[in-house]
């Protein structure tokens, strides 16, 4: 499978919003277990929406959602880089009201009780190649091929968490009007802005 670490070259793999949406659609595939549906389908949704590394996801709590879960909370001590260049700091991300549904309804009628927001079948809290492995399965059940840096299709192996991520940034630039780097760097909150230009530079529109 692809790496899940930023890089200082280009993005590799990546998807459109419809081949998203195909993959938040089979997660209610009934091959799927009914109460892990809406889980999956929440952590794409938030992955694809805050663009969140997997090792962020996984330490997301309940309670850093918030405004009624219109808002994400993200303390300095669970991000990896941070949106300034001087000094780690909390940041607080708002989210698609669509986002905000979604992870509304997965609460309300979630199967287990726990301080994570996404707990798995075994344990209070779902860990990163947890997430991978349902990323692949439902690719898999969606028949989702991802687009590769030059031209080719993938296949559900390539659909990883970081994918999700270079995801936001081809949605932000290519299918919502007045995005620029800058606030793609912002959303997944690079370090620097030249790390976003190394990494999606090549998403910019002609």
């Amino acid at each position: 499978m692809a790496a899940d670490t930023d890089s200082n070259i280009r993005a590799k793999v990546w998807l459109e919003p419809d081949q998203v949406e195909a993959l938040r659609n089979a997660c209610y595939d009934a091959e799927f277990a009914s109460y892990l549906q809406q889980r999956n389908d929440a952590i794409i949704a938030l992955l694809y929406d805050a663009g969140l590394r997997v090792g962020e996801l996984v330490q997301v709590d309940v309670e850093m959602l918030r405004a009624g879960r219109s808002e994400l909370y993200l303390p300095a001590h669970i991000q990896k880089d941070y949106p300034n260049d001087s000094s780690p700091s909390a940041v607080t991300m708002g989210l698609a009201s669509d986002t905000s549904r979604t992870l509304n309804s997965y609460l309300a009628s979630r199967w287990k009780d726990t301080e994570a927001l996404f707990p798995s079948r075994k344990a209070d809290r779902i860990t990163e190649q947890g997430v991978r492995y349902m990323l692949h399965e439902v690719a898999e059940a969606a028949d989702v091929q991802p687009w590769k840096v030059d031209g080719s299709r993938g296949d559900a192996g390539d659909v990883t968490p970081h994918a999700l991520r270079h995801s936001v940034a081809y949605r932000m630039l290519h299918e919502e009007e007045g995005n620029t780097l800058y606030d793609v760097r912002n959303r997944l909150r690079h370090r620097s802005l030249q790390t976003t230009e190394r990494v999606y530079d090549h998403f910019k529109k002609v």
